[in-house]
Formats: structure tokens, C-alpha cells, sequence
């Protein structure tokens, strides 16, 4: 049914926007962007074939509206509606409202929101586009944790990260849980793949970027004592565990730590990076 269709299952509620469409069949194919969130191998092929994503909650589905990706559908708990009534009525998007029951049935969890909105994905961003547009940035090496992800993602429009680099093994940015980590902040900061770390490097220092690789090392010369030249600035970030790669420690223009506590030798990387995000915004 197209958005706005009247329909004798509609619900009552009143909506400026798409009039809500009441559905009371989990198998309903309008459903289908929805279906079975908690198998992350099924939803991964799902997202990339059908070229969508999910977000999940209130916020989150806030930032999908203003975001620059189109809003494929919304998913509301028939009690959600009310309160969600400014958001759905924003775009032309079907509404699509079931009972908790139906809800939590299709996507198979407690969805205590009860909020949920699909996304359709953009073309993948050019690096050197990205490269071009900001000054300050993060390459992110071997990040396969979502919700390390999504706070990084978080973080960085918190302190005015232009655009993120994603070197191999980082996970997803638009897969459900690092939308709703990032509580939807990674739909407004450019992303793009590189091949290879260096690759990025490279694609930095050619703009003008200083870079820095952040490191546990005692070595590393202190972030908040770094001389920095030019106003152009990239944070590379690697894996709990392995760290950054020996060709990013090398191929930087610095190593830089972050001064702790005597029998504390690292942080967990979301936590890093916003300390090194805020030094780095703390001076302008």
C-alpha cells in the first residue's frame, strides 16, 4: 500500500504526514525490512542486498529523518505513535504500526522503545571526496567491534570530526547496533573505505594532514604536549587487542599516548578516542 493510501486497517491516530497503516500479519512483506534483527549473518546479507539499514529507537530514528539517507518506512508499537507523531508525519515514508506482541515477534527481542525506522544506504563515499572536505579526521584499523564503532562515530560529531576512514577488518558503521550506539550520529558523518591503511596515509599527507597514531606505547610522546603544524589533522585508532598495524606506527606522521595512572597501560579505544577527539577539538 503506498504511503498516505486509506485503508479500513489504518489506525485512528492521527498523523499530518503518511496516514498509519495498521498490519496484524508477521509474515506481512511490508515487514520484511524488519524481520529477525538478532540473526546478525541473515541481516548483514539482507542490508547490503537490499541496500537499507535499521535504526532502532526514538533517537536514533530522529537522526535517520535529518540525516541526508532517505527514510524507507517506520515500524511503531501502536502505543509509540502518539509520541512519535512529529517524526513520522516528516517524511513521506509508510508508517507501519503492529502491537508489542507482533513487534517483538518479527524483530525476535524485547524492544523496549518500540521504535524502529528503515533507511535506505547512499553510494559509497570517494576517499579523496571525504579527504577534501574536512579538517579534522579518523582512520580506524581492524575495528570490528559495532558498538566500539558507533561510539567513535558518536564522538566524532561530538568534537567535529569531519569524515572517518575505514581501513580492512572495521565492521559495519550502518549495521543496527552501531546506529543506536552512535545514537544515530554516524548518518551525519561521512564515511569511506580505504584498501589498505597506508593507502589512507597517504591520501592524508598528500592534503596536508598531520596524523597521528595513538599508542599505549610510554615511548609515544604525550597527545596533549604534541606540537602539531597546520591545521589539518588525522587520529589513527587500531583494535583492542593487536593494536594498530607496525606500517600505521611507522607510516604516521607521530605516534601519541595518552598520560595515565601508573598500572593502568591502556583504555578501551572508544574511550581513547575521545579523549584524543577532545584535545584535538580543545585546540580549535
Amino acid at each position: 500500500m503506498a504511503a498516505g493510501a486509506a485503508s479500513g486497517d489504518d489506525t485512528d491516530v492521527e498523523v499530518v504526514g503518511p496516514r498509519p497503516i495498521r498490519v496484524t500479519d508477521v509474515g506481512d512483506p511490508r515487514l520484511g525490512d524488519y524481520a529477525a534483527l538478532t540473526d546478525a549473518a541473515l541481516r548483514k546479507r539482507y542490508e547490503h542486498q537490499h541496500g537499507v539499514l535499521i535504526a532502532e529507537g526514538p533517537n536514533p530514528v530522529r537522526a535517520l529523518v535529518t540525516s541526508p539517507y532517505p527514510v524507507r518506512s517506520f515500524l511503531v508499537a501502536e502505543e509509540r505513535v502518539e509520541a512519535m507523531a512529529a517524526v513520522l508525519a516528516s517524511t513521506r515514508a509508510p508508517v507501519y504500526v503492529v502491537t508489542r506482541a507482533l513487534l517483538e515477534e518479527l524483530v525476535r527481542f524485547r524492544l523496549h522503545q518500540g521504535v524502529l525506522a528503515c533507511g535506505v544506504r547512499r553510494a559509497a563515499t570517494p576517499p579523496a571526496r571525504l579527504v577534501a572536505g574536512c579538517r579534522r579526521a579518523l582512520v580506524l584499523e581492524g575495528l570490528n567491534d559495532h558498538e566500539n564503532l558507533g561510539t567513535l562515530f558518536r564522538t566524532a560529531r561530538a568534537f567535529r570530526v569531519g569524515g572517518v576512514l575505514l581501513a580492512p577488518g572495521c565492521a559495519d558503521p550502518l549495521y543496527r547496533r552501531s546506529v543506536r550506539v552512535s545514537m544515530g550520529h554516524v548518518l551525519h558523518v561521512p564515511f569511506a573505505r580505504v584498501e589498505t591503511t597506508s593507502a589512507a596515509l597517504d591520501l592524508l599527507h598528500g592534503a596536508g594532514f598531520t596524523t597521528l597514531a595513538l599508542t599505549p606505547d610510554t615511548a609515544a610522546p604525550r597527545i596533549d604536549r604534541l606540537v602539531l603544524e597546520g591545521d589539518r589533522t588525522a587520529l589513527v585508532l587500531g583494535a583492542e587487542g593487536p593494536g594498530l598495524s607496525a606500517s600505521a606506527l611507522t607510516g604516521t606522521t607521530t605516534t601519541a599516548r595518552i598520560a595515565m595512572a601508573d598500572g593502568v597501560d591502556s583504555l578501551n579505544v572508544a574511550a581513547a578516542g575521545a579523549i584524543a577527539c577532545h584535545e584535538l577539538a580543545r585546540r580549535g
